[in-house]
């Protein structure tokens, strides 16, 4: 399949009568400012001069370097105005019944000064019924402006603005290379479906990122367009990312998770839509077991790419802004979509604790509505220490569609353990006696039989020989595994689950 120059219309130089009636809406309500968090600029001020032309008003875009400029040349300002608070000023006293467009602001809204101007305009709206839209990335709007605030927010391209866009990055480069640009319908479509989510601008880099280096649309563009589609999405580090999650599906053990989720994958990857596709399960688990060798399993068997949350990254002092933080962190699982969100610990984000004003009720409340109306192929994986700290509203049937229990491993899984941290670090199992190690190693977790090879290899590398059998017995038996350690508290929780969750083995 050659993509040729055929005549398109340019997704993102002509607003869709959608966005545009929605925004002209806001216009007419009368709202002195209207805050549009966006990087498309450019769409925004043809969308703001369009509206301009409808209601038959004057329209006025401004920037700190450019100054404030007129869309109609008989429109424009009889003196120059480059500065901020001219520019307000100007406004509030000089201009009546015009739409303005503020283009790079948001510096400016953390001055009091500017603050000020902008409530002022707010306040004497009813004489000038001029309106101000403040366009900018990330737009914090300071408590006192949002009583006068309306928010908009441009819709991203659908699926067949963005073939029209990919199609229009095509033609653009065979006609500057004077060739056709080579693909094939699979991989058109895996492309376009690769790109939703994000804005035309940053949908037609990627699609050139793609073509670019060969001419070639094919399968193997699609991981490197995805991570640099995560790069972007992800820029405030909410969530951490890894695409090559194959490996993972070889774990072993975890017999019958593995089962579990293979018999689902089809249904989860719309391959099969007789069932409702599977939502996600809850990992408990003995610390150091393998709670996150199975998250990250999960993504391996499900073969899509897992997108981890870090609470601690979430919270914010500022009242609302973690609660924030969450939405958009879910926001992005939604568009990486189909993927594993994987939440590790999640007791230390929603556990009740009488001394955060709330928050955590509040971070619960939010991630419930989120899981009950989650349209978008998010497989969740939540997986945690305590199951006392949980509160109940989120471990009742069915918010997850299994609860599963990691264990202490058993002589046939820490024989694999062993095998497979040997072969990690260059020794060959062969050389061990791995039934032995096994056996020696009764309570050990797969992280303390990890460590007691770690330490085998220090002490035969402090005494410049090759690790032996004896290195490794000699340091399960100076540790005392947390089946020991914590025996009471190991125990109560593998009584709990017994009843209550199904083993992963």
């Amino acid at each position: 399949m050659n993509i040729r120059s055929p005549r398109l219309v340019r997704i993102e130089t002509v607003a869709t009568e959608s966005p545009l009636r929605d925004f002209e809406a806001i216009i007419r309500s009368r709202t002195p400012l209207i805050a549009v968090e966006s990087n498309e600029e450019p769409q925004i001020v043809r969308m703001v001069r369009q509206i301009g032309e409808r209601l038959q008003i004057k329209a006025y875009r401004w920037t700190v370097t450019e100054g404030l400029q007129a869309f109609s040349p008989a429109d424009q300002p009889q003196r120059s105005i480059r500065k901020s608070h001219e520019l307000l000023s100007y406004i509030k006293s000089d201009a009546s019944h015009c739409l303005f467009v503020l283009l790079g602001f948001h510096p400016f809204l953390q001055d009091n000064v500017h603050v000020r101007h902008l409530k002022d305009i707010a306040l004497a709206y009813p004489k000038h019924y001029s309106t101000v839209v403040l366009v900018g990335y990330s737009l914090q709007i300071p408590e006192e402006l949002r009583p006068y605030t309306a928010h908009f927010r441009l819709p991203l391209p659908s699926l067949d603005e963005l073939r029209s866009i990919v199609i229009d990055v095509a033609a653009e480069w065979g006609a500057a290379h004077r060739c056709d640009v080579q693909t094939t319908n699979k991989a058109l479509d895996l492309l376009v479906r690769n790109l939703a989510g994000l804005t035309a601008t940053d949908a037609r880099r990627l699609a050139l990122k793609a073509i670019s280096d060969d001419g070639v649309i094919s399968e193997s563009d699609i991981p490197e367009v995805t991570r640099a589609k995560y790069e972007l999405l992800a820029q405030d580090a909410l969530l951490s990312f890894e695409y090559d999650t194959v490996k993972f599906s070889e774990v072993g053990g975890m017999s019958r998770l593995r089962q579990w989720l293979s018999v689902r994958r089809p249904f989860f990857l719309n391959q099969d839509t007789t069932l409702d596709p599977p939502r996600g399960v809850l990992l408990l688990g003995v610390q150091g077991c393998g709670k996150s060798l199975a998250a990250k399993a999960t993504a391996g068997i499900l073969g899509v790419p897992l997108l981890r949350m870090d609470f601690g990254v979430l919270y914010n002092k500022y009242y609302g802004e973690t609660e924030r933080n969450l939405r958009k962190a879910l926001e992005t699982a939604e568009i990486m979509s189909p993927c594993v969100l994987w939440m590790d610990e999640i007791e230390k984000g929603v556990a009740p604790d009488g001394n955060d004003d709330g928050l955590s009720r509040r971070i619960l409340g939010t991630l419930l509505t989120w899981m009950a109306e989650r349209r978008k192929p998010v497989f969740l994986v939540v997986t945690a220490n305590d199951i006392e700290q949980l509160p109940p509203e989120l471990i009742r049937k069915g918010r997850f569609d299994e609860i599963f229990f990691v264990d202490l491993p058993s002589p046939e899984n820490r024989r694999e353990i062993f095998r497979i941290h040997l072969r990690k670090r260059n020794l060959n199992p062969d050389d061990f006696d791995v039934e032995r190690l096994a056996r020696d190693s009764e309570g050990f977790s797969g992280s303390e039989i990890e460590q007691a090879i770690v330490s085998a290899m220090y002490t035969a590398h402090a005494q410049g020989r090759a690790v032996l059998q004896q290195d490794v017995i000699d340091e399960i038996r100076h540790t005392r595994p947390l089946s020991v350690v914590m025996a009471e508290k190991v125990e109560a929780l593998r009584e709990w689950a017994s009843s209550r969750t199904v083993p992963c083995d």
